[in-house]
């Protein structure tokens, strides 16, 4: 059972990576060079001659990730800033463990579409259209669900035992803005009259958000 999930797996993401949306290659590789302090509409290249292995490697998907915080989630990248070489191939990973009850927090990626295949447990996901329309559903191990590129979704653990999922994007750095943390915990902060207005709440409501969602000092 766990070679069959592992082959649906390894077909998912070989077939997502077909349709990548970042620009295409004009060479057979351009592993990041992330020194050079160049902006670009993503990373210099490295110089040939120093590529390695390396630059192609990344193992931190393998383990469920230490969750430790009020959400009950985390999320481990595999994107161009873990793995170099994925620099213009358009193509991106992540693991996202969820303890029970544990929600990964309505947010959006404003670069990628996203594609999630269950590794275990049972999740309520879903997504919600520029109409307005909630598109949700219950999935176990083994199923796939789609999010559509810029569209804020969010999945929920609900099963009494952790869970955990693989995702795939069509860009080698989605990018991600969490409702909740991009709203309240802005730097510069989104004015209190602008979050009252839009949320019809007061400011001592604000005030209490805020402060639950500032980052906590070390």
């Amino acid at each position: 059972m766990a070679a069959k999930v592992f082959v649906y797996l390894f077909l998912f993401v070989a077939l997502f990576g077909l349709v990548a949306s970042d620009p295409d290659l004009l060479q057979d590789l351009c592993v990041a060079d992330k020194t050079t302090g160049i902006n670009v509409n993503g990373f210099p290249c490295k110089d040939g001659a120093n590529v390695t292995e390396a630059d192609f490697f990344f193992s931190g998907l393998a383990n469920p990730a230490v969750i430790n915080n009020s959400v009950g989630s985390v999320v481990t990248a595999a994107n161009v800033e873990k793995i170099p070489g994925l620099n213009t191939l358009g193509v991106s990973l992540s693991r996202i463990d969820y303890e029970p009850g544990g929600l990964n927090p309505p947010h959006t990626h404003p670069r990628a579409t996203e594609i999630i295949f269950v590794l275990d447990g049972d999740l309520d996901v879903g997504f919600i259209t520029t109409a307005n329309k909630l598109i949700s559903k219950s999935i176990k191990k083994g199923d796939i669900f789609v999010f559509p590129k810029g569209l804020v979704h969010f999945q929920k653990n609900n099963g009494d035992k952790s869970a955990s999922v693989i995702s795939a994007f069509n860009s080698q750095l989605p990018g991600t803005q969490s409702m909740a943390v991009t709203l309240f915990a802005s730097t510069p902060a989104v004015p209190d009259n602008v979050l009252t207005k839009a949320f019809q709440i007061g400011t001592k409501e604000v005030e209490k958000i805020k402060n639950r969602l500032a980052p906590k000092k070390s």
